[in-house]
């Protein structure tokens, strides 16, 4: 989810053109709060949701209700600002990672994907023998 349509475009295509993943994307915190029922696994997250209006929710109001309804949904913040306190702060919100808007955004994204979604299998082959123990 990002507000810059231009960058939010380019990753679209992509995640469609490199992934055999599903994706949805949205131009603002509270679409994607609406559309969270579709259970996403991944959420890639604007630390700077500005949107038109005063009141639009930031990246990390967005964040932090993600996490209220869903704990295990797996976030990540993508931002052109590239501070260790913006940084820090997202961890601190539970962010899974932060990654700077760059050429090189895709490919660490596609990466920290790949990761979250090994960890997961890992973590269902584990319970599944541990339950038929």
């Amino acid at each position: 989810m990002d507000d810059d349509a231009l960058f939010l475009k380019s990753l679209e295509i992509d995640f469609l053109t490199h992934t055999d993943y599903s994706i949805e994307t949205f131009t603002s915190g509270e679409l994607c709060l609406e559309n969270i029922s579709h259970q996403p696994d991944i959420i890639v997250l604007d630390y700077e949701l500005d949107g038109l209006e005063n009141r639009k929710l930031d990246g990390i109001q967005t964040l932090d209700k993600i996490k209220s309804i869903n704990k295990d949904i797996q976030v990540m913040i993508l931002s052109s600002q590239d501070k260790i306190d913006v940084a820090v702060n997202c961890m601190h919100h539970k962010a899974y990672d932060y990654v700077i808007k760059s050429e090189t955004a895709f490919m660490r994204l596609l990466k920290n994907i790949n990761t979250i979604f090994s960890l997961k299998k890992i973590e269902n082959e584990l319970n599944w023998y541990m339950g038929n123990l």
